[in-house]
């Protein structure tokens, strides 16, 4: 198996040489220094400098997902402008510290020169994960005339958090915003699970049949990302 492994690394690298036109006296490490030789090759031909340093980051945030945000904290001390004001909310978007998040995007909010449309949209999702569903229904209602609205996300938490609310009629409104297709399959999803939640049973399974038609043709990588909620659809058709 390893003798089959170090053919197909020394296959491709020599491929990757030819391709590319790169120094030919490469060819000798990837001969005779089989798996150093394709090892070196791979990081100092193939792999970017900007890629080397990606997977770096990714590496250092699984590790330790903290010191990201610590080094955007100290950015900001360091120069308190409106982008890492934003990327140091975003930070804590996605480490789920909703309050900081929200703390932050206010804070970006107070400068007047920029668009602040971003900003308002982020905003919606802290205050959704953070169930403050008033607050997501203020906002949603204030941005519902707005150019980019009905291209963002603001419908989906909009409407689930007049759901939340017992506001069905105005969340079946907007969460119709977002069921295109070939798009939306989280959000799609939920929406299924709201109109079978009001018993609208013969929508929910319009929308159910639509993910399943259009999950048969995902690429394998899309197949990969959606896999539970293909396999939730499923079940979900299963039971109608």
């Amino acid at each position: 198996m390893y003798y089959y492994f170090i053919i197909a690394f020394q296959g491709f690298c020599i491929y990757h040489l030819f391709k590319h036109k790169n120094s030919f006296y490469w060819i000798f490490a990837i001969i005779f220094l089989p798996l150093i030789g394709c090892i070196v090759y791979l990081l100092t031909q193939v792999f970017t400098k900007r890629d080397t340093e990606k997977i770096q980051e990714n590496l250092t945030t699984i590790i330790d997902p903290s010191k990201k945000l610590r080094a955007l904290e100290k950015k900001l001390e360091f120069t308190d402008t409106y982008e890492n004001r934003v990327n140091l909310a975003d930070a804590y978007l996605t480490s789920h510290n909703y309050t900081k998040a929200i703390e932050h995007y206010a804070k970006a909010l107070e400068d007047k020169t920029q668009n602040g449309f971003y900003v308002k949209t982020q905003m919606v999702k802290a205050y959704y994960y953070n169930k403050n569903f008033d607050e997501v229904i203020a906002l949603g209602e204030a941005l519902e005339n707005h150019k980019e609205f009905n291209k963002s996300e603001i419908p989906f938490f909009y409407g689930m958090a007049l759901a939340e609310e017992g506001r069905t009629v105005e969340a079946e409104l907007q969460l119709r915003n977002i069921d295109k297709p070939y798009s939306n399959y989280n959000e799609r999803l939920a929406f299924a699970k709201f109109l079978l939640s009001i018993d609208k049973i013969n929508d929910g399974k319009v929308v159910l049949d639509e993910l399943h038609e259009e999950m048969q043709n995902m690429t394998k990588m899309n197949q990969r990302i959606y896999k539970s909620t293909s396999l939730e659809v499923e079940k979900m058709r299963a039971q109608l």
